[in-house]
């Protein structure tokens, strides 16, 4: 016959054996959800890694690309001004040697210029403004010789010799049709400059050749 310490006993075994079967899942879930936490906050930080790397490349190939953008402006910048002080420096060159009048022959190169001007204009009653320094340059004979080059009898043209007139050349003046034509030498410089200037860029490649049937650069 069972006595009641016994059956206290039974109750005691059975008690402690559902505690522990109970601590076992307890802390097998625990472990569980431990290694469940722990997957998940990896995925996370991989994720978040990930995001952070690629972040990181993009804005990294953002600035590549404005280094990149940059470093063209400013190397077309700089070449670009390099072609500007080269060919300055060619207009300036011309200029000099103009007013030298080193290359070419300055009484022949005054009556092509006159001539030049007086076929353009109507009108026969012409006045050339020139330099007081041209009067002993250009010598004697020299209104004849335009007079013969433009080919006109009944042409009149008188010179007034102008100390305060700066630069060589003439500036030529119809009276009657109230036309002025200014073909003094820096004068024509400055107006047959820019065409000059696309074909020193051209021939020295500083800038490509106009395609075919295209006009000048």
């Amino acid at each position: 016959m069972t006595t009641n310490a016994e059956s206290a006993e039974v109750m005691r075994e059975e008690i402690l054996a559902e505690a522990r079967r109970q601590g076992r899942e307890i802390i097998e879930r625990a472990v569980r959800d431990a290694e469940a936490a722990t997957a998940r906050a990896a995925a996370e930080a991989d994720a978040v890694r990930k995001e952070h790397v690629d972040r990181a490349r993009a804005e990294a190939a953002r600035q590549r690309e404005m280094i990149l953008a940059t470093i063209t402006v400013e190397t077309g910048r700089l070449q670009a001004e390099r072609i500007e002080t080269l060919l300055e420096s060619v207009r300036r060159d011309v200029r000099r040697l103009l007013l030298a009048h080193d290359g070419f022959e300055y009484r022949e190169t005054v009556i092509t210029l006159a001539s030049h001007a007086i076929h353009r204009m109507a009108g026969e009653t012409i006045v050339l403004r020139m330099s007081e320094t041209d009067r002993i340059a250009l010598g004697n004979g020299f209104i004849e010789d335009i007079g013969h080059r433009v080919g006109r009898p009944a042409l009149s043209i008188a010179v007034s010799y102008e100390p305060g007139l700066a630069d060589d050349g003439v500036v030529v003046e119809g009276a009657e049709a109230h036309q002025m034509w200014d073909n003094r030498l820096t004068k024509r410089l400055e107006r047959m400059w820019p065409e000059l200037r696309r074909h020193l860029a051209v021939q020295a490649s500083f800038v490509p050749k106009p395609e075919s049937g295209e006009g000048g650069p």
